[in-house]
């Protein structure tokens, strides 16, 4: 509507990174050339600036200018920012006016004392005459409120759309349109669906999600070009699980030639590494059950327990996958390292079986430390 009825006018896009922003505006870029053919319009002069690229915020009128004449040095007798005023505002017959769309990426770097030319820029499509039309894009959503609060009192302020962070059903579909023109399965879908949780819980950042399949895709290529499997004889994660002694698990051709969930676990440990996350993935395995036990006891149950009843939580979880538990003692000593390592709380008690317990890092971070191992994704579920 603006190119048809050459319309002036600012918007600013804002939101998370990873969401889009940038990738929307390249495509509204390309349909303004259509849609000025379509009305039988000229198509309007585009002009796309990321601010990361300049060395002083000033220089952003030169590089719109440069863009727009080819000019690389300005005259001695004016600034970059009234050539480029001048140019914008010069007058001309209706027929032959060229609508420009002026598209500053990374805007938040022009941020400085006085937010000159911030302000400079968003006063551009109101002077007389003008014929701009500027998209400024960043991931500050209140740069136009906290650093700009005189636009609507100079009446250049600019319409807001903002970007939310993707969540883990966008995030999931996006993958599967992406992986439907291929003529095979690729992923298993659960490892699509914890990328996916992970990524949205994290982030939202889409970029990020892709970035985490790719890893996943190299870890299967590796294993391909090694030739690490073994069809008839292989257990599933098995350098992750040792002294469990779990019978090997049979993988077929179809899951061996397919990203897995185990792949996708490590892509987005490698991605998103955290303290908590390497402090459970290196605790010895009856610490990590002791966590697994708590997880799964404060999920069905109040937040808070006393040592006594983890304990019967631990037995059962033990017995459950056979696993030879630890004495009384033993355990009350490995809950006291827990705590020392902050992972749980230990409350004060004459005896060891009523001091108060709870967990103190957040559910999903065991489920993500754990994730990649089948004996506890399958006890976590």
């Amino acid at each position: 509507m603006c190119i048809e009825k050459k319309k002036v006018g600012s918007m600013y896009v804002c939101g998370c990174p990873g969401t889009g922003k940038s990738l929307l505006l390249e495509k509204v870029k390309f349909l303004s050339i259509e849609w000025a053919k379509e009305v039988g319009m000229p198509p309007p002069t585009s002009v796309v600036v990321n601010c990361t690229s300049l060395t002083n915020t000033s220089d952003i009128f030169s590089k719109i200018l440069e863009q727009c004449q080819g000019k690389k040095k300005c005259s001695v007798n004016s600034s970059p920012f009234q050539e480029l005023k001048s140019f914008l505002c010069e007058k001309k017959q209706s027929s032959a006016k060229k609508m420009m769309l002026l598209i500053i990426d990374e805007m938040d770097y022009l941020i400085s004392k006085d937010q000159a030319v911030l302000y400079d820029l968003f006063r551009l499509p109101t002077f007389p005459n003008s014929h701009c039309m500027l998209i400024g894009i960043s991931n500050a959503i209140d740069l136009t409120d906290r650093f700009l609060p005189k636009l609507q009192s100079l009446n250049c302020k600019p319409l807001v759309m903002t970007f939310r962070a993707y969540s883990k059903d966008q995030i999931l579909k996006i993958l599967q349109q992406r992986l439907m023109g291929l003529p095979c399965q690729i992923f298993q879908p659960e490892a699509l669906e914890l990328c996916a949780r992970k990524v949205a819980a994290a982030s939202g950042d889409m970029r990020k999600a892709l970035h985490v399949c790719r890893g996943a895709v190299e870890m299967l290529e590796a294993e391909s070009t090694s030739g690490i499997h073994e069809l008839d004889n292989i257990s599933y994660e098995k350098s992750m699980i040792n002294g469990l002694n779990l019978p090997p698990e049979r993988l077929t051709k179809q899951e061996i030639n397919m990203v897995r969930i185990d792949h996708m676990a490590r892509a987005l440990a490698k991605t998103f590494r955290s303290a908590v996350v390497d402090t459970i993935q290196s605790l010895p395995r009856h610490q990590q059950i002791v966590l697994c036990s708590a997880v799964k006891f404060f999920r069905r149950r109040k937040k808070e327990a006393t040592l006594g009843e983890l304990n019967a939580a631990y037995l059962d979880f033990c017995k459950t996958t056979s696993m030879y538990p630890l004495t009384g003692p033993e355990f009350s000593s490995m809950c006291r390292v827990l705590s020392d390592q902050a992972l749980l709380n230990l409350g004060q008690s004459r005896e060891d079986r009523l001091r108060r317990v709870t967990l103190r890092v957040d559910e999903g971070d065991v489920n993500f430390a754990l994730q990649g191992i089948r004996f506890f994704r399958n006890c976590l579920q």
